[in-house]
């Protein structure tokens, strides 16, 4: 394969994946409530419907080289829901970083707020998901 052919090849996938990119984007911006500001919302990954849960804030520091997320997670519903949850730690090209962490029960009464943390698992992380998934109870 000849130098230009290549330039050319890596061209198309660069296009295609920043159409993959914003497709899932707009898909995952569709599902979230309102409520939920855009850049904060583009750092969720939610299964499913919100159910009336958003997001309203969302902290990330980096402390001694390690990325730290806390995010507050409000109910704005009269019922209950029951919330799984899971960080993952992506690295500077997007590509998952360690094995993953396991997911994660809360309840979160009508009315209420909570706010869930983590702390990534290495230096190498430079962005993350948080994955949720909104259920009645």
């Amino acid at each position: 394969m000849t130098d230009a052919k290549r330039v050319e090849t890596m061209k198309a996938v660069r296009k295609l994946m920043l159409a993959l990119a914003t497709t899932l984007t707009l898909t995952a911006h569709a599902q979230h409530d309102p409520g939920t500001p855009a850049a904060v919302a583009a750092k969720v990954a939610l299964r499913g419907d919100a159910n009336g849960v958003r997001i309203p804030e969302m902290r990330v520091v980096r402390r001694n080289d390690i990325l730290m997320v806390q995010a507050d997670l409000a109910n704005i519903g009269n019922t209950d829901r029951t919330i799984f949850y899971r960080f993952r730690w992506l690295d500077n090209i997007g590509s998952q970083v360690g094995d993953g962490e396991s997911w994660k029960q809360m309840s979160l009464l009508g009315q209420a707020q909570q706010t869930v943390k983590s702390v990534a698992p290495s230096s190498v992380v430079t962005d993350f998901r948080l994955e949720m998934n909104v259920e009645s109870r």
